[in-house]
């Protein structure tokens, strides 16, 4: 059953008419962590048999949708590795949550938001984005849909939340496309931040979107972790593009 947001509930009788414009809806029953930042179950029980986009999750929803396929489902997992304006913003998954919730539950599961938390941004910032991936990963746990958290990492002083109500011992999730491990620049703070996540998580299994060539997931796998690599949108436009050559 779905739980769909109330949309027009007053959330303070003492001031009628006022709205949930903080998806406040998503929180009930949730547990708090240090920085309010909510515990988000992992609620997928299998790895992902394969793993599309959110733009890709709508382009399959639309075309089934529009032949009167109401209740297709899709064997594979929808991630948002992808640019924010894709997913986020006024038509997006926080602000249009009934139609998020509409086309997720045809998939098999799905990894948490990938909300940036780019370096230069605000401190503040970059925990509400921590904040509203994990609230919404929540939200889609209790209707029902296989959850997997998507971590995400900056500098050394988003440690302090940026792990923050993600289950120890489960599988996690993380992207290697645009910058990360790919650019030099980034490459330290990447793999500082990939062990210290395995130091305060201690995934058994961490999905990668995207490339997991390189030496720091060979030492995740000495360490007995299962490191498990699907390949990016780009990556898998351009070897069907190879392939019909």
């Amino acid at each position: 059953m779905l739980i769909e947001p109330k949309k027009d509930a007053i959330i303070n009788p003492i001031r009628p008419g006022l709205k949930d414009i903080w998806n406040a809806y998503m929180a009930e029953g949730a547990v708090f962590g240090k920085h309010d930042i909510p515990f988000c179950p992992t609620t997928a029980t299998d790895v992902p048999n394969s793993i599309i986009t959110w733009e890709d999750a709508k382009s399959i929803y639309k075309k089934h949708i529009t032949v009167k396929e109401y209740d297709f489902a899709q064997n594979a997992f929808v991630c948002f590795y992808i640019d924010d304006y894709k997913f986020d913003g006024s038509r997006g998954i926080w602000h249009d949550s009934a139609q998020a919730i509409k086309v997720l539950c045809h998939f098999a599961g799905v990894i948490t938001p990938d909300f940036s938390t780019y370096q230069d941004f605000p401190e503040p910032i970059k925990i509400y984005a921590t904040y509203r991936m994990r609230l919404m990963g929540y939200w889609l746990g209790k209707n029902e849909i296989a959850v997997i958290n998507n971590v995400r990492w900056g500098t050394p002083e988003t440690y302090d939340y940026c792990f923050e109500g993600i289950p120890v011992n489960s599988i996690v999730a993380i992207g290697t496309v645009g910058g990360n491990p790919r650019k030099l620049a980034d490459r330290n703070r990447f793999e500082d931040g990939l062990f210290k996540m395995v130091e305060k998580l201690k995934p058994h299994t961490i999905i990668v979107y995207g490339s997991a060539n390189y030496p720091c997931f060979d030492k995740l796998r000495d360490m007995g972790i299962i490191v498990l690599s699907y390949p990016s949108q780009t990556a898998s436009a351009f070897t069907k593009r190879r392939s019909s050559l």
